[in-house]
Parts: structure tokens; sequence; C-alpha cells
């Protein structure tokens, strides 16, 4: 099977204040998008393998647009979603972002050890969603709980699925909760 690219959302936030005080590095965040035909909305297929092995395109392509996008930043959080048009369903989505979607996303940004928080959704057009984001090599790095919220215009129709991935450049801005550094996290 291959995926029907529609089209392609990229959305970049660059931060550089929190609470009144000026961050010494900005927050760059980035998300991107790619709105995908649904091959599955005639009814239910038991069968979804042929959309996790589609995906490994997907992820390579939305790696290109996170490495266009986060400019000479590095990235060092990340999360994913989706958001199924009215017509699918939610698990379409889920099959779209497994280790096989992910992996190619992993080795543009330089590698990656932890799992990727997600948050997938069926949905009307413009419909905004929160999609988590965590460290990437080490989940109980406090200072990147964080996330990113898309609104993406007229996106996905009934028959698409917009397929998402958002980075950081580093923690929040003003992190002050404790735990695990990032320091410490690169320094292993």
């Amino acid at each position: 099977m291959e995926l029907k690219f529609c089209r392609t959302y990229t959305i970049t936030e660059d931060k550089y204040e929190e609470a009144g005080r000026d961050a010494e590095i900005p927050l760059r965040k980035v998300g991107v998008a790619g709105i995908l035909k649904n091959p599955y909305t005639s009814g239910y297929i038991e069968d979804l393998s042929p959309l996790i092995n589609a995906s490994i395109p997907l992820g390579a392509k939305l790696g290109e647009m996170i490495l266009d996008a986060i400019g000479d930043f590095t990235v060092q959080s990340y999360g994913k979603g989706g958001i199924v048009g009215l017509n699918g369903e939610q698990e379409h989505a889920n099959a779209l972002l497994t280790t096989a979607f992910a992996n190619p996303i992993r080795e543009a940004i330089g590698g990656a050890e932890a799992w990727i928080s997600s948050m997938t959704k069926v949905s009307a057009p413009g419909t905004t969603i929160d999609i988590p984001m965590n460290h990437k090599d080490d989940v109980y790095v406090r200072s990147h709980y964080d996330g990113m919220s898309l609104t993406l215009p007229g996106s996905p129709q009934p028959d698409e699925i917009a397929i998402i991935f958002c980075v950081a450049s580093r923690g929040r801005i003003n992190a002050r909760v404790g735990g695990l550094t990032h320091e410490e996290v690169v320094s292993r």
C-alpha cells in the first residue's frame, strides 16, 4: 500500500520569555503534519498491517520536514498524534503511529531512546489537538513534559487522516520541578 499525501503543514513557535523572565536560550517547537487519504473509510477492516508498513515513508517525510523547520536548534523532546476524519476510525491513526513510523524520525533527529507520547482522535476538519511531548531519551526528565496545540484549517476531511509529529529544542522555560535533568541524560 502506498499512502496518498493531500497536503502538509509545518508550524513553528519560538518562545523567548515566560512569566516576564527572558530565556537564555529560546524554546523552538515544531509541529509537522501529513494529511493523507484514508484507504479504510468503507467500513471495518480487521488487518491494519498494510497501514503500519506504509507508515515508514511517511515517517521519513515528516522527519525531513522537522529538520527543515528546526533549523540550528537540536531536538530534545518529541510527541506524536493523529486526527482521523469522520469516516474513519481512531485505530487508523494508531496504526500509522507505531515504531515503524517513528524510527525514521528518530534517525533524522540524531537518535532517540524514549517512547513517544501520543494522542489520537476522530474529529471534524479544523479541530485542535494537543500533542504531549517528553524528553527523547528518557521519559523521566520532568523539565521536558510539555505539549503543542495544533489546529489544521480544513483538515482532516472525512476521508482523510492527519498524522502529526512535534518536537521541541529544550525543556520548558523556567522549569523547576526537579528530577532527572537533560544534562544527566546526555552524559550517560
